[in-house]
């Protein structure tokens, strides 16, 4: 089944062990990027000549190593702060277009009833499979609604990401379905599908604080960041940001949902559910789509 899938996903059509390459390499370059190491240094580390690693990075990324290490740096994130400042203040409170927001405009959502959370999915029958990301197997969860989860498999651990998902929604029945999960995971993670005329539709799962910041995370431009405490206070809640940190970690639909863009105040990338090399793929991959790092480097 998994080969048929990456037959059927061209954008996500990549040899396995790129993504293992690219992680190790960031394990890497992130406890030595104040000295910035150089291309052999990194692919020596890996085991791989530079000239492959620069492969690697190009097919996954369409960026170079050396651009993807500056994406890194604490001192881009904090740039990225900056430069978004205003117009986050924009995009939380009227949304906003532009090639940036290309991912988040083709997403549309719904959130289920308040009674319907609180039963812990009970009387909901939800569907799951395994697929290929360029983050690694993801598992993707969804109702009859739309896409209600998506995280990551670690190793080859399927069991613990089922588990991971299944804990949020205690009583539910979860089914395994490859057939009716195979075409959301495909449009999640494959741009040339990113069309706001035939929207991803999601369901959110959560109390109603935790929705209200799901949804704010929904407006933060691909390419930017933010903090907890600017979400805290767009939501109206601006004591709450250690609040807001809690169901930012919540979040159930990793990437679609990025809750990867959400930063420390400093700059620093912070924890995150699935991994923070994870979380380093994604605002590097992303801010090479957006046009924020160079693709030379």
């Amino acid at each position: 089944m998994r080969a048929a899938v990456l037959e059927k996903t061209e954008s996500l059509v990549v040899p396995a062990a790129d993504y293992d390459h690219v992680r190790r390499a960031l394990a890497f370059m992130t406890e030595q990027w104040r000295r910035q190491p150089s291309l052999d240094e990194v692919a020596a580390h890996l085991g791989i000549t530079a000239t492959h690693l620069n492969h690697v990075f190009r097919r996954w990324a369409g960026i170079t190593p050396k651009a993807f290490l500056q994406a890194l740096t604490l001192d881009h994130a904090r740039a990225l702060l900056r430069a978004n400042a205003s117009l986050l203040d924009t995009a939380l409170e009227v949304g906003l277009s532009g090639p940036g927001r290309l991912h988040d405009l083709f997403v549309t959502h719904e959130a289920m009833s308040p009674g319907e959370w609180k039963a812990k999915g009970e009387g909901l029958t939800l569907a799951y499979g395994f697929h290929p990301s360029p983050f690694g197997e993801a598992i993707v969860v969804a109702t009859a609604r739309g896409l209600a989860g998506l995280g990551f498999v670690d190793g080859d651990d399927r069991p613990a990401a089922f588990a991971d998902m299944q804990r949020r929604w205690p009583k539910a029945i979860f089914k395994l379905d490859q057939k009716a999960t195979e075409d959301l995971a495909q449009r999640a993670f494959d741009p040339a599908a990113w069309q706001s005329d035939r929207p991803l539709r999601i369901v959110f799962i959560g109390s109603d604080f935790e929705v209200r910041v799901w949804e704010s995370l929904l407006k933060i431009p691909m390419g930017a960041a933010t903090t907890y405490s600017s979400i805290a206070s767009h939501i109206g809640k601006p004591k709450a940001a250690r609040a807001v940190g809690a169901a930012v970690g919540k979040n159930p639909i990793s990437f679609v949902v990025p809750c990867h863009r959400v930063i420390g105040s400093t700059g620093a990338l912070t924890g995150y559910h699935w991994g923070l090399t994870r979380k380093q793929a994604m605002l590097g991959w992303e801010a090479a789509r957006a046009g924020t790092v160079s693709a030379e480097g």
